[in-house]
């Protein structure tokens, strides 16, 4: 199953949609995050195509998003650089997914910094063996190359790090691949959980460092790292890299860890 036809529902109009081809991003009841948040922006893009770069999320992962849901969206402040779209993702019993994009042209920087570079880089992606497979969620088996970005065996305290790469020939503009790869990592607490059980994302908050950004082969080194654990909930904070170790995205998320 495709992306596209995941996101050919999709009209930008608001009003009921049925996804399809759901079945293969699915994780458990619900879409896989990511995919959940690339149908909350597609409403958005769609629905106001001229919009600028994103360049911020809010997203709130309220209930399950499947195959029946209804989308809308709306701008609720355009200026003269800065455009802020709120979508929603409904299912039959009320919101499911609601979002807030942060859209902005890009100005003459008064300010520049690169962000710091990644500690104990991993080398390229090609020089790593493959992980997960056979494992982990079906979602991740039929889209997603996986492959180790950190040292097998050593202890790397509450910190997951991987290579990941769409497994599908695409036709995805660069945001719409970090949105949906973002979020493909299993939270960094899982290192650390005293019994295995279910663990769930709340909500996903980042910004996108490089709008315009084209990895070598498709590939990006993404992380989840813990950053407070206790009372049932990880604090985490989740990063993405290209292939060249330049970071394009920065985010936070608060996960459910039941057990």
């Amino acid at each position: 199953m495709t992306i596209a036809s995941l996101l050919e529902p999709i009209t930008g109009k608001p009003g009921p949609a049925r996804l399809e081809h759901a079945s293969d991003w699915m994780q458990g009841r619900t879409l896989y995050g990511g995919a959940s948040a690339l149908v909350g922006y597609t409403a958005a893009v769609r629905a106001f195509p001229d919009l600028p770069p994103l360049r911020a999320a809010q997203i709130g992962f309220v209930a399950p998003v499947g195959e029946e849901i209804e989308l809308s969206a709306e701008i609720v402040r355009q200026g003269r650089n800065v455009t802020q779209v709120r979508s929603e993702v409904r299912n039959e019993k009320g919101v499911a997914l609601t979002a807030f994009w942060l859209f902005a042209e890009g100005r003459d920087p008064n300010a520049r910094r690169e962000a710091d570079a990644l500690e104990n880089w991993p080398g390229p992606p090609e020089d790593a063996a493959q992980a997960m497979k056979g494992q982990g969620p079906s979602f991740i088996q039929n889209n997603f190359e996986i492959r180790f970005g950190q040292a097998k065996g050593e202890d790397h305290g509450a910190t997951i790090r991987r290579w990941a790469r769409l497994t599908e020939e695409h036709d995805l503009d660069p945001v719409s691949k970090l949105v949906l790869m973002g979020d493909v990592m299993p939270p960094g607490a899982m290192r650390i959980m005293q019994r295995m059980g279910p663990i769930s994302s709340i909500n996903w908050s980042f910004n996108v460092l490089d709008p315009e950004t084209r990895s070598k082969d498709g590939w990006y080194l993404a992380e989840n790292a813990s950053q407070h654990a206790d009372a049932g909930y990880s604090s985490e904070r989740l990063r993405m890299w290209d292939a060249e170790g330049r970071q394009v995205l920065d985010g936070l998320q608060c996960v459910a860890v039941f057990g």
